[in-house]
This record gives C-alpha cells, sequence and structure tokens, in this order.
C-alpha cells in the first residue's frame, strides 16, 4: 500500500507499489484518452497554433456528450445554454490542454517507485489527481453526500463483487492519495 506523502527538504515523495503505479498510470491515461480531441486531416493549423477548437466555428459546434468529459469542462453558465457554448467556443481547448498537460506528467511522475514532487508541480499531480476522480465519481453517479458515504464504506477489496464495487475502492484509494498530498502540501507552506 503506498505510504502518505510527506513533506522532505527536496518536496513532497510517497512510495508506490508496482500495483498503485500501474493503476495511476492507467487512470491518468484513461482521462488522457477521454480528453484528446480527435484529429482531423483538414485541421486548420492557425485555429491548432491559436489554441482554438478547430471546429469552434462551425455551425455545430457542442459540449461534449460524454457525461464524465462534461463534468471536467462543465458549462460556464448553466443557466444560459447559449453564453455557456460561446465561452466553450473559445475556451475549451486551452482548458483541455491545461488539463492533458498536467495528466501525462501525472503518469511521468509515478513511473518510479519513489514519487517525488517539487512544490510547483504538486498543485499540477493534484489536479490530475482530481481529474481522475471527477471521472470516477461520474462513472458511479456520485451526485450527493449520502452517495460519497456509500462509496467512502467500501474498504475491502476482497468484498468486491462488481465493477461498481471495484471503482468505488480505486475511488478510495485515489481520493485518500489525494488527501495525503494536499496535507503534505499544505505542511510546506
Amino acid at each position: 500500500m503506498a505510504r502518505a506523502f510527506k513533506y522532505t527538504p527536496r518536496g513532497l515523495s510517497a512510495q508506490l507499489d508496482k500495483a498503485e503505479r500501474q493503476l495511476l498510470r492507467g487512470l491518468f491515461q484513461d482521462v488522457i484518452t477521454l480528453l484528446e480531441p480527435e484529429r482531423r486531416k483538414d485541421e486548420d493549423p492557425l485555429w491548432a497554433m491559436v489554441g482554438l477548437d478547430p471546429d469552434a466555428h462551425r455551425a455545430d459546434f457542442a459540449p461534449p456528450s460524454d457525461r464524465a468529459v462534461k463534468r471536467l469542462l462543465p458549462d460556464a453558465n448553466p443557466d444560459d445554454a447559449a453564453a455557456s457554448l460561446e465561452f466553450r467556443r473559445l475556451t475549451e481547448r486551452t482548458l483541455r490542454e491545461r488539463k492533458l498537460g498536467a495528466l501525462r506528467e501525472a503518469a511521468l511522475a509515478v513511473e518510479s517507485r519513489a514519487l517525488l514532487l517539487d512544490i510547483a508541480a504538486a498543485p499540477r499531480f493534484a489536479a490530475a489527481l482530481n481529474d481522475v476522480r471527477l471521472v470516477l465519481a461520474q462513472r458511479l453517479s456520485l451526485e450527493t453526500e449520502e452517495d460519497a458515504e456509500a462509496i467512502h464504506a467500501q474498504d475491502d477489496w476482497s468484498k468486491a463483487e462488481t465493477t461498481d464495487d471495484y471503482l468505488a475502492l480505486v475511488y478510495n484509494f485515489v481520493t485518500w492519495f489525494q488527501e495525503s498530498l494536499m496535507q503534505a502540501l499544505a505542511l510546506s507552506l
């Protein structure tokens, strides 16, 4: 089992076993796959260079259909669909790229058994963990505090029988790991 993050003079450190590294790397990669926009052969390089979605100028531009992606890239104004769509059109690609960068950096960081994050990298790693948690929460249909409490009550891997049982345990692990990181980061300030 991973040891909680500790603050050290070199940064924030945690020890991960092989299974934990594989799990985290796989989770980061899964969210990367969800967020990566499909590339088209006829993509306008100018649109890509300035960070706008190449399809943003199209009349049929729409928010993501996957609920987990929509949770990662929420509407700016849920009460005004037109304003949200315009904001999304102008900012979504940049937000995706920022999230993808943090997720890729986190996936590389867990390659080593001894995870060491400097103070500048820790918030990006925490953001990547949070994006994983948001996707898992969406897949588990966590909507209320009671839903979250029921998930947190599951802590015995030997009793997991369904996919949701395993997802709940993974969600709990990622939550614990992120909380550990945030506590160590708070000590460093």
